[in-house]
């Protein structure tokens, strides 16, 4: 049964809500978009908030913080006695070890794999079949001696769950996890995708305080509520130093924070002793064991090293070893700081002297068009062929029709707000989308769609011409190696 954490001031386990507050001011400095922010110490929470729209019952993309969980439940089947980390995968999976040539494919282990040290220096093919893909893969080193962020090694974690239990991965960390920490197993999902990328290593849809109470488990020792979860030694191994990261700094060295070492599916820190999970764009949980203290961050950014930046410089500077005088000025302005918080709002451009004329029913010629979230670039198969386009004073409504003849509609504002839409989205759990609408010029204009689930934003461009309209997609950030679609153009009817 689900028990929720005592909520406390910041002064009475040691932390300045001044300083909290000068950390919030890192955070909104300009460098991300940020969504949900918890902070635990002594096993107390003393400061939470989320940026509207985003919410802390909202699921958020985990993207590679999902290796986390991977890990973890390899670290429960280990605890359970289902497996070793030393166990080879040829052994796991011997109907696959003739086809690959490697000489070095008879050392390769479990444990290999989880500290990102498989010996590959390329991912494997990604046509779906991740098991025979990862074992044929040629091992140009031996594994366990160089790092390569891998995550289709992380997908084949869970298949090794898969393997040994006959139960999807989420299954089992359903019953072995999630139930006894505190996760709802139905908010905690993962995001459907086609096989081509059905890949488990970044997939999962958490909220924050998911995210910290899997953290929780690690920094307890891997207990929790008086019951077992991971052996200590497995939490020993897990969240120290297992493999040398320092050539990250190649191919991106402005992330020094992955410079300093890799455990088991979770990334060591440059504060001494922390340890993080994390994942694309900057999904943090992280553990800093010598201040008994845990921070779950959700966001958007392209700057991920930043937030970690603000962590060790704004807030760690905020935390004393014993309890603060009580500051209720401070707490206060601290408390309704953390209520109102909100993303950025929209602009507000709701004139255009073309707008009457854009108004109508358009069929696609050419081109892709949809309005679904496409998180970590998923293929929508199911593609709008026509769609009714309506422009009121300040709010407006998008109607289409799909080729398998389903239908959809959403509404935008144009006053300076979103308009809040519920409808689900091919290939994606995503159904919550806010929706605006501005005006660039008096022939373009611009849609904003932003899924909270999915941390996904797309911004649409319509340029209306006599009886046809062309629109292109504009994207924050996308998927590295997805190209963004071609522009569709449509005519009126």
């Amino acid at each position: 049964m689900r028990k929720e954490f005592e909520r406390v001031t910041p002064e009475s386990v040691g932390i300045s809500s001044e300083g909290i507050a000068r950390f919030l001011d890192s955070l909104e400095g300009g460098h991300t978009q940020m969504h949900g922010l918890m902070i635990m110490r002594h096993g107390k929470v003393c400061a939470e908030g989320w940026w509207a729209p985003f919410a802390p019952g909202t699921p958020h993309m985990c993207n590679s913080l999902t290796k986390t969980y991977m890990g973890t439940a390899i670290g429960i089947a280990v605890t359970e006695g289902l497996l070793k980390i030393e166990d080879r995968l040829v052994d796991i999976f011997p109907e696959f070890a003739p086809e690959n040539p490697s000489p070095y494919i008879n050392e390769l282990t479990v444990r290999n794999v989880l500290c990102m040290g498989s010996g590959m220096t390329a991912f494997p093919p990604d046509d779906g079949d991740w098991v025979k893909n990862f074992i044929a893969m040629p091992l140009n080193n031996r594994p366990g001696t160089a790092f390569f962020y891998n995550s289709v090694g992380s997908t084949f974690l869970g298949k090794i769950i898969e393997k040994l239990t006959g139960k999807n991965v989420y299954e089992y960390l359903a019953e072995k996890l999630f139930v006894k920490i505190g996760i709802d197993p139905d908010n905690l999902t993962y995001s459907p995708a086609p096989a081509d990328r059905d890949m488990w290593a970044w997939r999962a849809v958490s909220t924050t305080e998911d995210n910290l109470r899997l953290m929780k488990l690690y920094a307890d020792g891997g207990v929790w509520e008086g019951e077992r979860i991971l052996s200590e030694e497995y939490v020993r191994l897990a969240t120290s130093f297992q493999n040398d990261s320092a050539s990250e700094a190649k191919g991106n060295p402005t992330a020094s924070d992955n410079f300093v070492g890799y455990g088991f599916q979770m990334w060591m820190c440059r504060y001494p002793g922390a340890y993080r999970a994390d994942g694309a764009a900057g999904q943090f949980s992280i553990v800093i064991p010598s201040k008994d203290m845990i921070v779950s961050i959700n966001e958007h950014t392209m700057q991920a090293q930043k937030t970690l930046d603000c962590v060790w410089e704004y807030l760690m500077p905020a935390v004393s070893d014993g309890e603060l005088a009580e500051n209720p000025d401070a707490q206060a302005a601290l408390a309704r700081r953390m209520r109102s918080l909100a993303v950025t709002a929209p602009e507000y451009a709701p004139y255009s002297e073309g707008k009457a004329a854009a108004s109508g029913r358009y069929i696609v010629e050419s081109g892709s068009f949809d309005l679904y979230c496409n998180a970590m670039g998923a293929k929508v198969e199911v593609q709008a062929r026509e769609f009714d386009i309506e422009f009121g004073v300040m709010d407006g409504r998008i109607s289409w029709t799909a080729d398998d003849r389903t239908g959809c509609s959403l509404e935008f504002a144009m006053n300076g707000t979103r308009r809040y839409n519920r409808f689900p989205s091919p290939w994606q759990f995503a159904r919550e989308c806010w929706a605006n609408g501005v005006w660039e010029s008096g022939t373009r204009f611009r849609l904003e769609l932003l899924w909270p689930e999915a941390d996904v934003e797309r911004a649409l461009v319509f340029e209306f011409g006599e009886k046809r309209v062309e629109v292109s997609e504009r994207r924050k950030m996308t998927p590295p190696g997805i190209t963004p679609p071609a522009p569709a153009v449509a005519v009126r009817r």
